[in-house]
């Protein structure tokens, strides 16, 4: 292909990303827009928090659970169309959620809109890559990673000033406008590419997979409500695992599986989602500390205290195309490694957040962490997509998309737990259910100790990363 060739093919890389942006921005934030509702779901629908956090709980397990599937069927049948029917999905679903009548009928729609997401999530990032030159791979993965990013944390401070200024339903509609406009950028701007692989979908492979997935999520949030020593978890946890072991064993033996698991030789893929998966694991769990920390211990208000957190989506805007285009100049290890650098150095300086801390102390202890995440993200995206053929692009982004989506919630319910534990030891006596309730300092305390506990943890993507780069320098 000649140069004119290239430059017509990627006439409209900007406008493809701004097109498959919107979906991807739309796709994550409505994983935790809805969590700043509950309590007025709680009292509008007249229900306990238990029930209510279905609505939560339904999109993310859902969303989870078909990644995969969503990505190999891109890559199977073609991305557009598959991208272009979960946009549908996600706008219409929208649309009910906002009407619903009833808890039920929302955690339904919910489960409806969480299929559109999935579809989304899974083959947005593969789209936008295809729009760009390998060369200019990190730029690109480096907006859409951003995207990501904004979705996840944006989240519950859009929520608040929405439900505050408006109504609960306007967190669904929200999504209409925005998403129809994705929807004209897409049919004008995606090229209608062909299908490299004509394979068979593998349905057996999908079905274990989505099994297998559910059952160990479900554990989790099971988990978080009825403790993690009940039967009931630990069987849903077997449940799951004995589901995924034999999924591997299938796809060993089919001859067309629906995860190549040699992509797993690859040291650089593997290191890479593993990397992926410690990051999002501990930064949802510290995000879900966070507002305890400065609306209980500190006393702020909820829109003060989304504004503070704010700061986190805004740094990592700014940095995450820088480091997506210095990927792209000098390779994606040495910033992945600094970025994991930072990220280690910002749960220390975290672990120093007291009862005496100031909204600008505040600022200042969080921006370390800010930063990492921004550093980190867009180069680790880039380092997966890079290191499989075209035709398994779908897939990998896909496994991109399920790391975040399984760390956020193996997050939320490890930390939590952590937390609690370490506020118990602090104050003694008091119940695993009653952190809450304990006094400031013994909360503070377990929330300074999680922090130094997480930062030892985040050694081990640190040392992965200087593995990987090692093994790239000696090669």
């Amino acid at each position: 292909m000649n140069q004119s060739d290239n430059s017509a093919k990627y006439a409209h890389k900007w406008l493809v990303l701004s097109a498959v942006g919107t979906g991807i921005f739309l796709g994550t934030l409505n994983g935790s827009i809805v969590n700043i509702a509950l309590p007025t779901l709680v009292r509008e629908f007249a229900t306990s928090f238990q029930a209510v956090q279905w609505v939560v709980l339904s999109f993310l397990l859902t969303t989870a659970a078909l990644l995969l599937s969503m990505g190999k069927l891109g890559d199977t049948i073609g991305k557009r169309p598959v991208y272009v029917t979960g946009l549908i999905i996600f706008i219409i679903s929208s649309t009910l959620c906002g009407l619903a009548p009833s808890l039920g009928w929302l955690i339904g729609f919910r489960v409806m809109q969480a299929v559109g997401a999935a579809m989304i999530q899974a083959l947005g990032l593969a789209i936008a890559t295809e729009a760009f030159p390998s060369e200019e791979r990190g730029l690109a993965v480096g907006y859409a990673g951003g995207l990501v990013s904004l979705g996840v944390v944006a989240g519950p401070t859009l929520g608040g000033f929405i439900v505050e200024a408006l109504a609960w339903p306007w967190i669904f509609f929200i999504n209409i406008p925005v998403g129809i406009t994705g929807l004209i950028l897409t049919f004008r701007f995606v090229p209608k590419n062909k299908p490299i692989s004509r394979e068979p979908f593998d349905f057996v492979g999908a079905g274990l997979l989505l099994a297998g997935i559910v059952l160990v999520l479900l554990s989790l949030t099971q988990g978080q409500s009825n403790g993690f020593r009940s039967t009931e978890v630990w069987s849903l946890f077997g449940g799951g695992l004995f589901t995924l072991i034999l999924f591997v064993i299938v796809e060993l033996r089919v001859a067309h599986p629906m995860v190549d698991l040699r992509l797993f030789q690859n040291r650089y893929f593997t290191i890479s989602l593993l990397s992926g998966l410690f990051v999002f694991t501990f930064l949802g769990g510290g995000l879900l500390l966070l507002p305890f920390y400065l609306e209980d211990m500190l006393g702020f208000n909820t829109q003060s205290s989304g504004l503070l957190i704010g700061l986190v989506p805004i740094i990592l805007g700014v940095l995450a195309p820088i480091a997506g285009r210095l990927s792209d100049r000098i390779g994606t290890r040495p910033i992945t490694t600094v970025g994991l650098l930072v990220i280690v150095i910002g749960y220390a300086t975290m672990s120093r957040l007291s009862l005496e801390t100031t909204a600008f102390t505040f600022v200042l202890l969080v921006l370390p962490f800010a930063a990492g995440l921004g550093l980190f993200q867009s180069p680790n995206n880039s380092s997966v997509l890079g290191a499989v053929d075209h035709e398994s692009l779908g897939v990998a982004s896909g496994m991109l998309a399920i790391t975040r989506n399984l760390g956020t919630l193996i997050g939320t319910a490890l930390v939590g737990t952590i937390w609690t534990a370490y506020v118990v030891m602090a104050h003694g006596n008091l119940p695993m259910d009653s952190a809450t309730s304990a006094p400031l300092d013994a909360q503070v305390s377990g929330l300074q100790s999680t922090f130094v506990l997480v930062t030892f943890v985040m050694f081990i993507p640190l040392a992965l990363s200087l593995w990987g780069w090692w093994l790239g320098r000696a090669e």
